[in-house]
């Protein structure tokens, strides 16, 4: 039952629990990268989230530092540094030092939100503009790591680190433009066509410009997966996480997760139900033959090159058997290589903004 030439990984954004400290939420995180590289995953990435109570991770370099000293062969990355947030230089920075101490490692993968509140965003000094210049930004940074910007940074990269791009709908294009690879995840991932594909990867793809980077395109897709001995018991590993996103729709924060009992279920509000039944309807779960199934039809619809796993759960040890089963579905043997970029060949040219011409 195995899925041969699909690699996965691992997309963790530092869950807090309820109950827990902060510092348990962020040793669970190196626990699991540890895990993760033992059962054969192929990268490990963490996020970026400013100010939300149910997240531990606000610096997705310092965890990436972390995950990169407690393990030896996996790859580690950002899902993703958000570059409103950031000047381009400072990322560039970070990246190439994480390069230099753990060479061949490293992705970078950047994206274009900002902070969920006002309060948040106002703090960041990050809003609607800075959003909108995600494409020069993204110049910019390229420019530093390929040592084609009016200053070095240092330490040199010279383009060693595979950049990709969290898409939006605009992200898609942006990409394609810049020759970087694409992760394309939430609903967006089960919105087919009337031909069965994803239209916003089909344009990704026909819009592709080789770089430095990468000589052809490469797509990720993302999604919340669960694996258990039953359906119910994996939906139940999933429910804590969406439970938290459905509340936040109407109270504005994002709570540490809890445990849901069918009492806490029964005092949900209609609309909350709805939403999380939304959230789980673009979920893979089940057990590992369904889990193989969905991942069939999804590897149909996308025609990705790598599954990224997402999903937090209330659960440590429900959690840790699920990756341990999801990677039992996948082959195990030649999965990880120090530089994964597809027909990577460099490409001498001095980036530009990224408009087609």
């Amino acid at each position: 039952m195995a899925l041969p030439l699909l690699r996965i990984s691992i997309l963790d954004r530092a869950n807090a629990r309820d109950g827990f400290s902060a510092s348990d939420a962020l040793n669970r995180v190196l626990e699991r990268a540890q895990r993760a590289e033992e059962w054969g995953y192929h990268r490990f990435w963490v996020a970026e989230h400013h100010a939300v109570p149910g997240i531990a991770g606000s610096v997705p370099a310092v965890l990436m530092a972390a995950v990169a000293a407690r393990t030896h062969s996996i790859r580690v990355g950002s899902g993703g540094i958000m570059l409103p947030n950031h000047r381009p230089l400072v990322v560039a920075e970070q990246a190439a030092t994480l390069e230099a101490l753990h060479p061949g490692r490293i992705d970078l993968g950047v994206g274009r939100s900002v902070g969920f509140t006002p309060a948040v965003r106002d703090a960041l000094h990050a809003g609607k503009q800075e959003a909108e210049e995600f494409e020069d930004h993204l110049v910019q940074l390229l420019a530093y790591l390929s040592g084609a910007a009016a200053i070095t940074a240092r330490p040199r990269n010279d383009s060693a680190t595979p950049v990709f791009v969290l898409a939006t709908a605009s992200g898609i294009d942006i990409a394609a433009r810049a020759g970087l690879a694409v992760v394309l995840g939430g609903p967006a991932v089960f919105l087919t066509d009337q031909n069965g594909t994803i239209p916003a990867l089909d344009r990704y793809r026909t819009q592709f410009r080789p770089s430095r980077w990468f000589e052809r395109p490469y797509i990720m897709v993302s999604a919340n997966v669960a694996v258990a001995a039953t359906r119910q018991a994996a939906r139940e590993l999933l429910l804590p996480e969406a439970v938290a996103l459905a509340r936040s729709r109407t109270t504005g924060e994002f709570a540490a997760l809890a445990s849901m009992s069918p009492t806490e279920w029964a005092v949900l509000t209609l609309r909350e139900k709805e939403a999380v039944e939304r959230s789980l309807s673009t979920s893979i779960y089940g057990t590992a033959s369904e889990v193989w199934t969905q991942v069939q039809h999804l590897l149909a619809t996308s025609g990705a090159d790598e599954l990224l796993i997402t999903g937090g759960a209330f659960d440590v040890a429900a959690q840790a058997e699920s990756d341990r089963l999801l990677a039992r579905i996948f082959p195990q043997d030649e999965r990880r290589s120090q530089d994964d970029r597809p027909g990577i060949r460099a490409i001498p040219s001095t980036p530009t903004r990224l408009d087609a011409t």
